[in-house]
């Protein structure tokens, strides 16, 4: 009974060691921090991607506002928005977790001049004001001629008196 009782007593104690590891390993601070796309066009979206922040954290740099990256075991991401006004060049960013943990990763990406294409958006976009006024014209201009042919059309009489 001994031998059982000190089994499951060393079973139980390797047990809370190996639960306990990766909880150590996450409270470390950011690692393997990456950025996708490398380079972007200024106002569109990057994802952040790094590990061992347990309790989340927050990403920020002078490219987008401050961005909080989630919580959670494995890998932890963020989305963040480069601003439409940002000047094209290269950018760092930075990773902090919120574990208690003063470490902090950086990360280059850069910005590209432009807005890039609008790829995919399919029907969701609607015309710009510009395209709506050439097309009112058009519509004006197709309006005034028609009255214009109508009234200077030769009119013919068929009437016998």
């Amino acid at each position: 009974m001994r031998a059982s009782r000190a089994l499951a007593v060393t079973a139980t104690a390797f047990a809370a060691v190996g639960l306990a590891a990766p909880m150590a390993v996450a409270t470390n601070g950011p690692v393997n921090v990456a950025v996708n796309p490398q380079a972007v066009h200024q106002g569109g979206t990057l994802k952040v991607t790094a590990q061992g922040c347990g309790h989340g954290g927050k990403v920020w740099s002078n490219a987008f506002p401050t961005t909080t990256l989630s919580a959670g075991d494995g890998t932890n991401y963020a989305h963040a928005r480069v601003r439409n006004n940002t000047t094209p060049g290269q950018y760092h960013l930075s990773v902090k977790c919120n574990d208690n943990n003063e470490r902090i990763v950086t990360h280059k990406f850069t910005v590209l001049a432009g807005n890039g294409a609008q790829g995919g958006l399919g029907g969701t976009m609607g015309p710009s004001s510009v395209e709506m006024q050439v097309g009112g014209g058009l519509v004006a201009a197709a309006a005034v001629g028609g009255a214009v042919f109508l009234v200077r059309r030769r009119r013919t009489s068929h009437a016998a008196f």
